[in-house]
């Protein structure tokens, strides 16, 4: 019986849960001209700049996943965006696509075993999609993954430089305020700093957050 109906359909498409012609195509499975026929007027998706790649994509299925009840259907998976040719691969890195490439692609994740991705890397337009998430200000360029993983944004063995660095603004940039009034008749008085000027960071602020204010504690003002 699981065979036939694998688990509930999301929320979203849990009207079609007894019409599985809808989707399905006999002995062929989801096809994408069948997602696209309903999808196809999604232009929200397809205007914003993180879900703009949809456009040049030719199949949905390596991301698009459904019969995991209310779980979202969506994967993320680098590699297949690849494979479904949402961009375009870098000379010289091969990735395995077709059903072959992503059998294995789900096996050596099953398994757990370690994967490269620099492929990935080497052709994915990381900024493409996220650079409206972007919290560094362009500081430090268009090619995140020099120092991003694919599986997770956050970077493993990162260590904050020395709290006696003084070069803070080669990284970070004042907030607005600190060029205004603001930062002469509160940010100054409040930390006891009358003389430090906008990129002296290291006066005021301490590198465990921003908003951990030298000699005051927690304080977030604006």
């Amino acid at each position: 019986m699981k065979a036939v109906t694998p688990g509930p359909l999301s929320e979203k498409h849990s009207f079609l849960s007894n019409v599985c012609e809808t989707c399905h195509t006999p002995a062929k499975g989801v096809e994408t001209a069948t997602c696209i026929s309903c999808h196809a007027t999604a232009a929200k998706q397809l205007g914003k700049q993180s879900t703009a790649f949809h456009a040049s994509s030719t199949t949905c299925r390596g991301c698009h996943i459904e019969h995991q009840g209310e779980t979202r259907p969506i994967r993320m998976d680098h590699a297949f965006l690849l494979q479904s040719g949402a961009f375009p691969r870098a000379p010289g890195t091969p990735v395995g696509g077709g059903i072959t490439g992503q059998m294995a692609g789900d096996l050596r994740a099953f398994l757990r075993l370690p994967k490269s991705e620099e492929p990935e890397k080497a052709s994915l337009d990381c900024a493409g999609c996220h650079s409206n998430r972007e919290p560094h200000r362009g500081l430090f360029g268009p090619q995140c993954a020099e120092c991003h993983g694919l599986d997770s944004w956050r970077i493993r063995g990162f260590l904050h430089p020395s709290p006696t660095s003084k070069e803070c603004a080669q990284c970070h940039q004042a907030p607005p305020s600190h060029y205004m009034g603001h930062f002469i008749m509160m940010d100054r008085m409040v930390t006891g700093q009358e003389h430090a000027t906008v990129n002296q960071c290291f006066l005021c602020h301490r590198t465990d957050s921003f908003n951990d204010i030298k000699g005051v504690g927690w304080f977030k003002h604006h």
